[in-house]
């Protein structure tokens, strides 16, 4: 009887001093099984040309290309996010609602918006209590490896500013169409170094980085001049800008329309560590 009470005790005891661990615990299981499908690549040097629109003495100017290295590890989903995925998001009701036929609910989630990826990566937040977000551009770029593009845009100095957009577009369009237009089955376009599926295969995937005017400096700066974050990084076979695209047309102004049919996300997580303010999920998750 004494040896019961003396272990009730000490639970009791063990449980009262251990305030990070109540404080840390998320509101529901974490879901283990979900990090098979991510891969942790070491941190290495790599080459990175920084988005945006670049200029020099107020001229369009070619983006630096630079030595880069990530702080760290960097843990990244191995495959684009389904459509079955995000179709339980929004029955949970943590996402909005895509419309998708059931024989492609383990192929690629597209026509989504960046805030249908933004509002899913935070729904695996809650569930998981693992912090996920969508990768950077940079960080991108360092996963794809050698499957990331370095395409220069043609850099045009005309007295209409508008020409160099004419022109940007007609680049674009000029490019070989992709002979498969929908979604694959996960893995049908091979994997990469890291081990990371499809990447720039026919799905391009949205980035968390916003949109920048940069001016360089003689000294060689970057400097920004503007940061849009209406307008995201995209990335796949090019890298691209693509607008946050808000459904609603009261709110969603330019912004207002439906996503390309070809447009999904993949996800990063980061430490293991439940936020002890839902703000803080917030502010980490829309960085860019």
């Amino acid at each position: 009887m004494l040896l019961a009470m003396k272990i009730k005790v000490a639970v009791t005891v063990a449980t009262l001093a251990s305030p990070v661990a109540l404080t840390m615990t998320p509101a529901r299981p974490v879901d283990h099984a979900a990090k098979t499908d991510f891969a942790e690549i070491a941190a290495a040097s790599f080459q990175y040309r920084i988005a945006g629109d670049f200029s020099r003495h107020g001229r369009p100017a070619v983006a630096p290309l630079r030595d880069e290295r990530l702080e760290g590890k960097l843990k990244i989903m191995t495959r684009q996010v389904t459509a079955g995925e995000y179709a339980a998001c929004a029955d949970d009701g943590g996402c909005p609602r895509i419309a998708f036929t059931p024989d492609v609910a383990d192929r690629p989630v597209v026509g989504v918006s960046w805030h249908d990826a933004a509002a899913y990566a935070e729904w695996r937040t809650r569930k998981t209590g693992i912090l996920h977000r969508l990768p950077t551009d940079r960080e991108w770029v360092f996963a794809a490896g050698e499957k990331a593009s370095d395409e220069v845009l043609p850099v045009i100095d005309p007295v209409d500013p508008s020409q160099a957009w004419i022109a940007r577009y007609q680049a674009e369009a000029n490019r070989a169409q992709p002979a498969v237009l929908g979604p694959q089955p996960i893995g049908a376009f091979g994997k990469n170094q890291y081990g990371l599926q499809d990447v720039a295969g026919n799905v391009w995937e949205w980035t968390n980085t916003c949109f920048s005017r940069v001016a360089l400096e003689p000294t060689g700066e970057a400097r920004i001049t503007n940061t849009n974050c209406g307008v995201r990084v995209v990335q796949g076979a090019h890298r691209t800008y693509m607008t946050d695209f808000i459904r609603d047309p009261r709110t969603g102004g330019c912004a207002a329309g439906v996503p390309p049919a070809n447009l999904g996300f993949r996800i990063v997580i980061e430490d293991e560590k439940w936020p002890t303010l839902q703000r803080m999920v917030s502010a980490v998750l829309r960085r860019g």
